[in-house]
């Protein structure tokens, strides 16, 4: 699988927890991730919710939102 990393990617989403995030669309003024990285490419994210957050290698896997 190919990696990639992308300027100005940045989406919000709902669910909390673990395991699959499901994106609920870009914030202003920055792209999707399926615009910046695509589908099926790996890259690196950070997610966080106001006090906690987490920092890893991620694959997106859909091509939605």
């Amino acid at each position: 699988m190919a990696f990639r990393n992308a300027d100005r990617v940045k989406e919000t989403t709902t669910p909390t927890g673990t395991g699959t995030y499901s994106l609920a669309g870009a914030v202003a003024g920055f792209q999707t991730f399926v615009a910046g990285i695509g589908t099926a490419v790996y890259c690196n994210y950070c997610v966080e919710n106001g006090t906690d957050w987490e920092f890893g290698i991620g694959l997106g896997t859909d091509a939605a939102p």
